[in-house]
């Protein structure tokens, strides 16, 4: 089935670049490198800490899963592999709630920097100090969102095109130009505002502070594995997919660092504004070649990467959601798709949702204390997320240990504990700190027993409502599209109610090749140990 349905889409297939450039938009962006500037030189160490401990595992991992299980689903497919159906929905479900949240949270912080977009930089910064009539520009801000959740709708080789563009306009344009000019800056005698030592590398030790900032650090990095969902656009996955998820690195880390660097390097530490110091370093940085106003360019040219971002987030989750959907997992009207095979319906849904907490975050009178919490809610979500995904991999080495996978974790089984262990440990870290009361919790919240009681409640209702709905597919055979694209688990395949131990070498593609949709009764079943002499095995140790 998976087979066929390659052929029939030969015309929507995207190369390693556009799937590289929708990676890096959802990942990084020039406007994440403010905050992490305050900590000048050192921030490139906690960029490599994050790198490592974080980053790189879950590209490995990611890279591993999608050679060895290349059907539809990405995290879906992953996890339901490994640890079942539940916990499958569970993560797509995390993803498309956080993608609401986090969005919707977000969306204030536009109004303020409006003026950005005109000549006039010191009335943009007395605006953005003081910023006036945000809720009618918060507005504007929306339906532009609702607008590029309609271009989403259209398909991936538009969004993807989008996400190609946007990033190369918005991200990489600006960061050329930005070390271009920073090194025209440096030449006409300008001093760098931190000092340029290898001492400035080593962070400074400031409590629990330090800490949070190495965990907020591993969340800059979450999201590259999203994109799988359009594992099937690939002409090769089981070798694009791993393609893309390096080169992906290598630009999103280069994008985090020398972005950074720079802005530390011109705004010193006491000047620096989260909202618009960014803007200031391009206004600087344009004075050295008589351009002051280069900062309104750079502004329009951030808008193309905000674009993509945008297009690509409301397209990833929601296209792998509507996807399991019609396998049982959704009702109907959710899995309804439109002409360009994209699930309108969910994906208008989840603009919804972040229109209503937008306007939550505006109305209620604790704005500060709201935005605290929502963000420690995502990250504890996220960070879940990625737990069950390092389990699952860990759990299929063992149970599908000769399943054929084009890319494999170098190191055999330790380096597979290695790497996912490392993984694991940054994620519980980086919950535990979540849960941590930041220092403004008693004026924001209330109390540190009132911080950490919403923010379990909270995922305690995000939690309720993935099991929930599970409970209710099971009830719904109804809610199974006969048509979906999914192919079924690899265990279901084999003959087994849950995921087990299958010693078989046969690749997942001839596995799923002519077989019913998920959901549906399986048309040729496998025995779990049975082996074909042409295959490769990767059994190590």
């Amino acid at each position: 089935m998976e087979k066929e349905d390659s052929n029939q889409n030969n015309n929507i297939y995207i190369s390693v670049l556009a799937l590289t450039m929708m990676n890096v938009s959802m990942v990084a962006g020039l406007g994440n490198d403010v905050q992490q500037s305050f900590y000048g030189l050192a921030s490139v160490t906690y960029f490599a800490i994050g790198a490592i401990c974080f980053f790189i595992p879950t590209a490995l991992v990611a890279a591993e899963l999608a050679s060895g299980w290349s059907n539809r689903g990405g995290i879906f497919r992953w996890v339901g592999e490994g640890l079942g159906r539940g916990w499958a929905l569970t993560c797509l479900l995390i993803l498309w709630f956080q993608t609401m949240i986090n969005f919707g949270m977000g969306m204030p912080s536009f109004t303020a920097t409006i003026m950005f977009y005109t000549p006039n930089y010191d009335a943009a910064v007395k605006f953005a100090q003081n910023p006036q009539h945000e809720i009618l520009i918060m507005t504007g801000w929306i339906i532009l969102y609702w607008l590029l959740t309609f271009l989403a709708t259209k398909g991936v080789k538009a969004f993807a095109n989008i996400a190609k563009y946007g990033v190369i306009i918005g991200s990489l344009i600006p960061l050329v130009i930005m070390i271009i000019l920073a090194i025209v800056w440096v030449a006409q005698g300008h001093q760098p505002a931190i000092p340029m030592t290898p001492k400035g590398l080593i962070p400074k030790w400031n409590g629990m502070s330090t800490l949070a900032l190495a965990a907020g650090v591993f969340f800059s990095y979450t999201g590259i594995d999203m994109n799988a969902a359009h594992i099937k656009q690939l002409k090769h996955p089981e070798k694009d997919f791993p393609k893309a998820m390096f080169f992906s690195i290598i630009i999103a880390f280069l994008i985090f660092v020398i972005g950074t660097l720079i802005i530390a390097i011109i705004i010193p530490e006491k000047q620096i504004n989260v909202l618009y110091t960014l803007f200031s370093v391009f206004r600087v940085l344009g004075s050295t070649i008589g351009m002051p106003w280069l900062y309104m360019v750079i502004v329009w040219a951030l808008l193309c990467n905000t674009i993509a971002m945008v297009v690509t987030n409301m397209a990833g989750p929601s296209f792998m959601l509507g996807q399991a959907g019609g396998s049982g997992f959704l009702p109907n009207w959710f899995q309804k798709k439109n002409k360009h095979q994209m699930p309108a319906h969910l994906m208008y849904t989840q603009i919804a949702g972040m229109t209503v907490i937008a306007y939550l975050v505006k109305l209620i009178p604790n704005v500060e204390g709201f935005v605290i919490l929502l963000t420690q809610t995502i990250t504890i979500l996220y960070m879940i997320y990625y737990i069950l995904m390092f389990i699952a991999f860990l759990k299929l080495r063992y149970d599908q240990p000769n399943r054929p996978r084009s890319f494999k974790v170098p190191g055999g089984k330790f380096g597979a504990w290695l790497t996912a262990g490392i993984g694991l440990i940054s994620s519980v870290f980086a919950i535990v700190l979540a849960l941590y009361p930041p220092a403004q919790v008693k004026a924001e919240v209330g109390s540190p027993i009132i911080y950490v009681s919403v923010i379990i409640i909270l995922v305690a209702i995000i939690f309720a409502v993935c099991f929930a709905l599970y409970e209710l597919s099971k009830r719904h055979t109804d809610w199974v599209d006969e048509t979906n694209k999914f192919a079924p688990f690899t265990w279901e395949i084999e003959g087994m109610d849950k995921p087990g131990k299958a010693l078989s070498n046969i690749p997942t593609a001839t596995l799923s090749e002519d077989q019913n949709p998920m959901g549906m009764p399986i048309k040729h079943h496998f025995d779990p140990d049975q082996q074909v002499p042409n295959s490769k095995s990767t059994n190590t140790n």
